[in-house]
Formats: C-alpha cells, sequence, structure tokens
C-alpha cells in the first residue's frame, strides 16, 4: 500500500507536459543579475566592486552570519554595478551586474562527467565545502543547508529524508534530475548522511514517477543505508511535515522543526548540489529550471545560471504565447506571479509557469458560504477562514493563538474554495505580520 500523509490535501491536474523532456544546458546570457538574498537569512555581502573582472565560479558576495551563504559568479566577465533591482517577489534587492565575456571558470572546479563515489572527509569537512559552495535547499525553501546539518544542542538527526515528490503541477526538473543523475543524487546523499551521522535515508518519490522509483530503487542498492518509498500522489505531499508523516509515521509538533522527531529533510536537487560542491568542488551557480504551460511551444526542463534573465528561458521554449495571462516563478499552488520578464533565475527558481488567459483569471470573490472544504483540505489541521478574517481585521493576537504560523503556505484551501476567497493571500499577510510581532517580542 502506497504512503501518504493523513490530514488534509487535494489532488490539482498535474499537468507534467515536460517530463519526457531531458535537460537542455542553456549557454551564459550576455549579461546577469545575481541578488545577494537568494535565501532564508541575512543578505550576503558583496566582496566585487565596478569594474572586477571575475570567473565562473568564484565568490562575489560572503554570508554575513550562520544563517546565510556564500553568492557566487554564474558567469565569467566584468562587473557592471552593484545595485538594486526587482527580484521575483516585485521588491528592490541587491544585487550584482554582470556584463559576460566568454566562459572561463575557476581552475578548482572538476568540469569532467565522471562519477566520483568515494570520499573519505568527516562529518565537518563535509559541512564546511557545502556551507563554502553557497548550497540551499533547492526545493523553494532555500533555507541554508550547512545549517540544517548542524541540529540545535540536545536534539540528534536519526533518519534523512531526500524530497523527490515534486507535487507542484507543472515542475519536472527534479523528475528530470532523479532520471539523469540518480548516481549523483544517491553519493550526495551518502554525504549528507555522513554529514548528520546517520545510518539510514530515504528517498520519497510520488508515485507519478515510476521511471524514477524503478531506477533509484535499483541504484540504490550498492549505496548502504539508502531505500526508496513510493509515495500516494496527493499536494503537498512535498511539504516537510508531510513527508515526514508519510515516510516515518511521526508528527512534528507545532512550531517545531523536523529534527524535534529525528527527521532532517533535503530535496533531491540539493543532494545532487551537496554532490557536485564535495566531490567537484562546484558552488551553486546554475539549476534546472521547468519551463511550462498549456501553450508553450516546447515545455522544457534547462540548465540555467543563476542571475539568467526570466525571458531568456521564456524564449528557449518558444516564446511567450499571445495569450499568456501570467507568468509565474514556481508551480501553480504555491509560486508567485512576477512583475517583469527581467526578474532573474535565483537558488530558490525550480520552475517558470506561463499560465493561459482564461486559466490565471482569479473568479470574482463571494461570501464565504461556510461549507468548511478549506479546513477539511488544510494539512496543518487550520481554520483558514478563521485566519483570513482576523489577518483582513488585523486581530494579530487572535491569529497567534491560532497557529497562523504553522502554515505552509501550500494554497490547498484557496484552491478548494468555491466562494474564491484569497484565502492564501490574507493568510501570507496575517503571517507577515505575527512574525515580525514574535521577533520583536525577543529582542
Amino acid at each position: 500500500m502506497l504512503k501518504t500523509f493523513k490530514l488534509g490535501g487535494v489532488h490539482p491536474p498535474e499537468n507534467k507536459i515536460s517530463a519526457g523532456n531531458a535537460i537542455e544546458v542553456l549557454p551564459p546570457p550576455k549579461s546577469v543579475f545575481i541578488p545577494v538574498a537568494q535565501h532564508i537569512g541575512a543578505p550576503a555581502t558583496p566582496v566585487v566592486k565596478r569594474g572586477d573582472l571575475v570567473k565562473t565560479g568564484q565568490l562575489i558576495a560572503k554570508s554575513s552570519s550562520f544563517v546565510s551563504t556564500n553568492i557566487h559568479a554564474s558567469v565569467s566577465g566584468k562587473v557592471k554595478r552593484v545595485d538594486f533591482a526587482a527580484d521575483s517577489s516585485g521588491y528592490p534587492k541587491q544585487g550584482i551586474f554582470i556584463d559576460v565575456d566568454g566562459d572561463e571558470w575557476v581552475e578548482e572546479i572538476d568540469r569532467s562527467e565522471e562519477l566520483v563515489k568515494d570520499f573519505d572527509l568527516d562529518g565537518k569537512a563535509i559541512i564546511d565545502k557545502i556551507q563554502e559552495a553557497g548550497i540551499v535547499g533547492l526545493g523553494g525553501a532555500t533555507f541554508p543547508t550547512h545549517v540544517k546539518l548542524v541540529p540545535p544542542k540536545g536534539m540528534k538527526a536519526e533518519v534523512l529524508l531526500i524530497n523527490g515528490v515534486e507535487c507542484e503541477p507543472y515542475l519536472t526538473s527534479d523528475h528530470r534530475l532523479m532520471l539523469e543523475k540518480a548516481d549523483k543524487i544517491l553519493t550526495g546523499t551518502r554525504l549528507l548522511m555522513k554529514a548528520l551521522k546517520v545510518e539510514k535515508a530515504v528517498i520519497g518519490i510520488e508515485n507519478n514517477k515510476p521511471d524514477a522509483i524503478q531506477l533509484l530503487t535499483e541504484k540504490s542498492k550498492t549505496f548502504e543505508g539508502i531505500s526508496v518509498t513510493a509515495l500516494k500522489v496527493k499536494y503537498p505531499q512535498g511539504g516537510e511535515k508531510q513527508l515526514i508523516k508519510a515516510v516515518t509515521g511521526k508528527e512534528v509538533p507545532s512550531g517545531a522543526l523536523p529534527i524535534a522527531v529525528g527527521a532532517v529533510v533535503s530535496n533531491v536537487g540539493t543532494a545532487f548540489a551537496v554532490y557536485e560542491a564535495v566531490q567537484k568542488n562546484k558552488p551553486l551557480f546554475e539549476r534546472v529550471v521547468t519551463v511550462a504551460g498549456k501553450n508553450v511551444a516546447k515545455p522544457s526542463n534547462f540548465k540555467a545560471r543563476i542571475g539568467t534573465p526570466t525571458e531568456v528561458l521564456i524564449e528557449a521554449a518558444g516564446g511567450l504565447p499571445e495569450d499568456t495571462g501570467k507568468v509565474i516563478s514556481g508551480g501553480p499552488m504555491m509560486g508567485r506571479a512576477v512583475s517583469s520578464l527581467n526578474v532573474p533565475v535565483t537558488k530558490g527558481t525550480s520552475g517558470i509557469l506561463l499560465m493561459e488567459n482564461k486559466e490565471a483569471k482569479r473568479n470574482e470573490p463571494i461570501t464565504c458560504i461556510r461549507c468548511s472544504r478549506c479546513v477539511s483540505v488544510c494539512p496543518m489541521g487550520l481554520e483558514p477562514y478563521f485566519l483570513k478574517v482576523v489577518s483582513e481585521k488585523q486581530v494579530f493576537d487572535r491569529a497567534e493563538e491560532n497557529r497562523i504560523m504553522d502554515c505552509i503556505e501550500c494554497g490547498s484551501c484557496s484552491y478548494t474554495c468555491p466562494s474564491s476567497l484569497p484565502l492564501l493571500d490574507y493568510i501570507r499577510f496575517g503571517k507577515g505580520k505575527v512574525g515580525q510581532i514574535i521577533r520583536s517580542r525577543k529582542k
């Protein structure tokens, strides 16, 4: 019987139209904008200035605290300026503009495709290399990986879960990575296990990817301690807490981290990036991005350099369809519409979705009919309609009391609402305000 989480969840159309298309490597663009904040935590501090010449893989912004990550040049060329520009959030963020000239990489990077399976590093050395390479969670959360590998005092990891679920409709970048880089993902998993000092790792994959399940199950037989678990197709199975519940049966308490139940979760893309960082000395400066949509001429999975303008990827997929209503960074459930096609690919960009007009148009909201569908589908056991009301009316103490910070922003409530209420929009607003209040109390 296929495993899954029990509380809530929905079944949106999968639309995995790019799943059969192999990863294509995009050449470097003419210029890039590389934000210094591509992760949860403090922005990195630029260490280059206007006029500096940089090579691909060179450190250009250094992490400014423990919860922060290094940023590296994704191209070679001349630093045009260090300035502010909009990223996918729509807000101006500091970053580094580079005019591309050739593609000269730093000498330490091993650019060969040869698999390097063996290693004799200890856990600290692995974590140090991950930190130097600027690795973050590539499933979308962008939490610095080196931080996740150092559990708080008194807590110990017992199992590593590798997230190969990719439950968002349209997105297929993780699926393709599992099919094309299986041995490297498994080696990266072993490196993460060594860093965490755990003997067991489980790769969770939804059952709509039978080819990935079969391949990784077969290949994992030669990697001690690693197994594959097939999961029932249900959104948001890729959420950390939902994956932990499905695979281990344990429930992460409200307000707690996965380590509270002895689990650490990493995305398959992160495991691959860890392999490249530790075994190939390659920092994180490129990633696989799905470009898809019902009217996209050539749905694709591209390996793109960080900082590449979104419009470059769209052109490579056949251009912007005439009836495009929205361009979304990410998937349709948790992604956000971008304000411009100039916004750059970042470490957290898993996909670019081109939604046709009729699909992108929101229905006019009507009065809540008290059907409680939003409650029944919430995977965190919350009351979305109530959190929407208290956020809208700015009664933030009630929002905090009713666990608004537990919301994982999966969008299941908005998706299922027959009144077309913008539930998640208000809950995100409320979460932001409650988060500020909680942080101010700790000062």
